[in-house]
């Protein structure tokens, strides 16, 4: 059986499209940076967990290696660098109950963490004629993005609370746009199909500092306070633990976004493809390949398209030109990976934040 590492690996690292900005597919390595900021006192437990848990990471397919680095200016902070074979093995771990479980030991002593992701470009070593960018699986040159971070969450409500949950949160008050002079909130796409709910957002700046800004936001926090009793799985905000857990399975990552031309805005939809156990990676590349073919061909609809991600889950947020109908027959090579059909998502509500003003001031007031 051919895993999802060996898939990625046997394809040399394509060529990056320009209407592509993001996308785990390439092939390339990844490197995952992860910053860690240790409760005073406590590292030597720290030190103890991580070991831990990297004699159960070495054995995860397509980790590489790792290194645990502590500064030499402030000993609370630390730094954990992993290497994997692409991006695709990395995403169905950190992604897992077992990274879950896994990470557990690690939440007592650490105050707070920061992980960053970066395919590997270029590197310095010595290099042989034979060597190349295919051979050592480099992203073949840097992307060209639009400046926006996306992101989802994804989580079931009860069966039966699906209308009053949908009322929930169409109704909610929007938090102001402006996070910092740096950051700010750009557009919030809430959807539904049966009792799943689909959040999308779109982040200018830092997506961390955007999702806790959100956080700490009355009007977000009393709707979330009346999501709860409807919530399939258990939360409780109030305790750090309960909301890390929670928030770390909804996850539903970006793994691929092309736009055809950045200027232009469509109509706004989700698509959602259940995929066979053990399918959703391979289902969500292909049908990044299909968006990529769409983005190049004049004639397509197609203004924008971002697929997200995990484990058997897939949602494909599209915008279209006006007027055009939308088609949620999946390409054909991705029907045989399908765990029934694909549906289009009821939109719950689609909100955009103010465009800055003309001297790049951040304004105040409505939001995602």
């Amino acid at each position: 059986m051919t895993t999802t590492s060996e898939q990625v690996s046997e394809q040399l690292t394509r060529k990056v499209s320009r209407r592509v900005s993001q996308s785990v597919f390439d092939g390339s390595r990844l490197r995952v940076v992860l910053l860690v900021d240790v409760h005073d006192g406590a590292q030597q437990q720290f030190l103890e967990a991580y070991e831990q848990l990297c004699n159960q990471v070495a054995s995860v397919p397509g980790h590489v290696s790792d290194q645990l680095c502590q500064s030499i200016e402030n000993p609370s902070q630390w730094l954990i660098t992993s290497e994997w074979e692409s991006a695709p093995p990395f995403l169905a771990w950190v992604n897992s109950e077992e990274h879950v479980r896994m990470v557990e030991p690690l939440h007592s002593c650490v105050r707070d963490t920061r992980s960053l992701r970066f395919h590997i470009v270029r590197e310095t070593h010595s290099e042989t004629p034979a060597d190349s960018a295919a051979q050592r699986r480099l992203q073949t040159s840097p992307r060209i993005g639009d400046g926006v971070i996306r992101h989802a969450l994804t989580f079931t409500v009860k069966p039966g609370s699906e209308k009053r949950v949908a009322e929930i949160l169409a109704n909610y008050a929007s938090p102001e746009a402006r996070v910092d002079e740096t950051t700010r909130l750009c557009r919030t796409s809430l959807f539904m199909h049966g009792n799943r709910v689909v959040r999308a957002i779109e982040v200018r700046g830092d997506l961390l500092a955007a999702l806790r800004h959100v956080a700490r936001q009355p009007e977000v926090r009393q709707v979330e306070e009346a999501l709860n009793p409807y919530l399939e799985h258990d939360r409780d905000l109030n305790d750090p633990e309960s909301a890390r857990v929670f928030f770390t399975r909804a996850a539903l990552p970006a793994v691929h976004h092309v736009a055809a031309d950045e200027r232009s805005e469509g109509e706004r939809y989700a698509l959602y493809y259940p995929a066979r156990p053990g399918s959703g990676m391979r289902l969500a590349e292909l049908l990044a390949q299909a968006d990529e073919a769409a983005a190049e061909d004049p004639a397509s609809p197609v203004v924008s398209s971002t697929i997200f991600q995990r484990d058997d889950i897939i949602v494909r947020l599209i915008d279209l030109r006006a007027g055009a109908d939308l088609d949620v027959t999946p390409v054909a090579a991705a029907t045989a990976l399908l765990n029934g059909d694909a549906v289009r998502m009821d939109l719950i509500t689609d909100r955009h934040s103010p465009a800055p003003d003309p001297a790049g001031q951040h304004p105040h007031g409505g939001t995602s």
